[in-house]
């Protein structure tokens, strides 16, 4: 409860996973939130109020929804107790994850070119318990800043527009990302019910602009096979959604997707990896149409 879990990796691949799965069976997207909690709809927080990212973000997205959380701050109960608070007795908490790398150590010079299996870097992934603050008495109320980001949704949206170096074209009925001509083609925002559904839109088939082979160059094909199409929209989905969280603006559930939950349970019941691989993916793209330095 106060500290990481030791938990092998591949177990921890499968309880997350299976936290997802559990969400899309209910027909729940856990990522998806057309209105704002608390005033806006952000990415949860750190005890620090830097916001969590990838697939932990899911998971916090996930337990808020399910349990009713506004509270945007999430900390473990160490934290809490340092910032003087006390997590009530009998709450639950959430597991988040941290991924990353064991690097070798320096290799000989004289060694053979072949490096064997020792010498690469090993992954490893743990897990910690958080609570949200509204399981912790005794915490100060603090603001959390305010992004950095325009007021106006038609603003955010020339701002994503201007930071990605997309061409967007309107016109039509349809809203698609063409990579022969590596346009972005979007209706005219008086085609959406609210301007929220505009950006939310955009910011998805901006998503799918970043996979071109000058950007991020990204292929499914081999390790997913004839779901590979299905993976890139899990993608896209996700990374619209964090977008939108970084803007403060709530998520339309699209229309067009429902088809693709079923194949995403396909996926996901057969690679424990494939959630973490598409949040992964959708927060690089998240940060290459924010401009933001790659965080790993």
């Amino acid at each position: 409860m106060q500290g990481s879990s030791q938990t092998p990796a591949r177990d921890l691949y499968a309880v997350v996973t299976g936290r997802i799965i559990q969400a899309l069976e209910q027909g729940v997207r856990p990522w998806v939130c057309p209105w704002a909690r608390g005033g806006s709809h952000t990415r949860p927080l750190r005890a620090t109020g830097e916001p969590y990212r990838g697939v932990n973000v899911l998971l916090l997205w996930a337990t808020a929804q399910e349990r009713g959380y506004r509270a945007p701050t999430w900390m473990t109960y160490r934290q809490a107790e340092a910032l003087g608070g006390q997590v009530r007795k009998g709450e639950r908490g959430t597991l988040v994850v941290y991924a990353g790398q064991v690097k070798p150590e320096e290799r000989d010079d004289t060694a053979e070119p072949a490096e064997p299996a020792s010498h690469r870097a090993r992954s490893f992934l743990r897990s910690f318990t958080v609570f949200n603050a509204e399981q912790i008495d005794g915490l100060a109320t603090a603001g959390t800043p305010a992004p950095d980001i325009p007021a106006e949704l038609g603003d955010q949206a020339h701002m994503l527009i201007e930071r990605a170096g997309a061409t967007v074209r309107h016109g039509g009925d349809r809203a698609y990302y063409a990579p022969e001509l590596d346009v972005v083609q979007m209706p005219e925002r008086s085609r959406f019910r609210e301007a929220a559904g505009y950006v939310s839109t955009l910011a998805h088939e901006l998503v799918h602009w970043t996979g071109h082979g000058d950007r991020l160059a990204r292929t499914f094909g081999a390790r997913f096979g004839d779901e590979a199409y299905a993976v890139e929209e899990l993608v896209a989905e996700l990374g619209s959604a964090f977008l939108c969280a970084d803007l403060q603006i709530g998520t339309e559930p699209r229309d067009d997707h429902a088809g693709y939950l079923a194949h995403w349970l396909s996926v996901l019941k057969a690679d424990k990896r494939a959630l973490f691989t598409a949040a992964a993916q959708a927060q690089r793209a998240a940060d290459f149409i924010m401009n933001r330095e790659q965080v790993a």
